[in-house]
């Protein structure tokens, strides 16, 4: 159960319309629609029922709504008292570049929006090197995509990305492939093996027993996908690869690869809660709500939530 769904739940009762409280609350109707009817799931019962002029709570819904306004103003007078406590210190966020490029911006938005006393360290760099630095405490939390080197780290799925293969807009194909097997004699350019995607990439293609044509190494991002855009190579990335690219439209084509086993897994990794300090502990809060807010919102696209549970 989230807090969300309660705020959704009780403004569409209150409204008597889950269109009504959709422009309300700023989000989609699918989006409301969503997450009451996964609450509903969850409760096993029905909380609304549809008439002709929209909607209104069932018996099961006004017994909780009462509940369900109560657990908001808590959480809401929660939020006031970490405010009004002006957490403050510097807190160090690793991310790679392609993750950075779709949740870097945001992040430090509702950092800024919610916490401005926190003052925000983003690093930027291959995944490996995230671990090495979370494990040497020079940063308190990061995105990666593996956590073999953890020693006592906390790791959350945080969510899977799925695959895509890319190639430059001038590509005369009237199909893209969008198998690994399809692609057997495509050139590639790929990042080197040390990168977490290309460790992804290299156990897909081999439980295939196939064998990438792999034409060039490049760990920058940038001029990878130049060399994909001026027709040289054709790669595979996840869609955030392409989020900063504005004109990526114009340049690139892409499509989804369709192979199981070709999805890189993301991890919130992050010192034990017992190590960090409590604005790092807000930021990690505030991560998991931005990413969450951004697959909801379809800004981040070709991605599936994970499970949060801590290991």
């Amino acid at each position: 159960m989230e807090l969300r769904q309660l705020r959704y739940l009780v403004r569409t009762i209150e409204l008597g319309s889950i269109s009504q409280a959709a422009l309300d609350l700023g989000v989609a109707q699918s989006a409301v629609s969503l997450q009451i009817q996964r609450l509903e799931g969850e409760l096993s019962t029905r909380l609304l029922q549809r008439t002709p002029s929209g909607v209104i709570a069932t018996d099961a819904g006004i017994a909780f709504l009462a509940h369900a306004r109560l657990a908001q103003r808590h959480a809401d007078e929660a939020m006031a008292a970490a405010r009004l406590s002006r957490l403050s210190g510097v807190v160090g966020v690793g991310l790679a570049a392609t993750t950075s490029g779709v949740l870097g911006l945001p992040l430090l938005q509702a950092m800024q929006l919610r916490f401005p006393g926190i003052r925000m360290r983003l690093v930027e760099g291959m995944s490996g090197h995230l671990g090495q630095m979370l494990n040497a405490r020079e940063i308190d939390l990061a995105v990666l995509f593996g956590a073999p080197q953890a020693r006592r780290w906390t790791a959350q799925h945080l969510l899977d990305e799925r695959l895509f293969f890319v190639c430059g807009a001038q590509s005369g194909a009237d199909r893209l492939p969008s198998t690994l097997a399809d692609m057997a004699d495509t050139p590639l350019v790929l990042p080197t093996s040390r990168h977490g995607l290309r460790q992804v990439i290299d156990a897909a293609c081999s439980s295939l027993e196939r064998q990438p044509n792999i034409v060039a190494e490049v760990d920058s991002l940038a001029v990878l996908l130049d060399m994909v855009a001026a027709g040289m190579a054709a790669t595979l990335q996840p869609w955030s690869a392409l989020a900063r690219k504005s004109e990526a439209v114009s340049r690139l084509r892409w499509v989804e690869i369709a192979d199981a086993g070709s999805a890189r897994r993301n991890l919130l990794c992050s010192l034990p809660d017992d190590e960090l300090a409590p604005a790092a502990l807000a930021t990690r809060a505030v991560l998991r709500e931005v990413v969450a807010q951004l697959i909801e919102d379809g800004r981040w696209k070709g991605v599936t939530r994970g499970h949060l549970e801590s290991r």
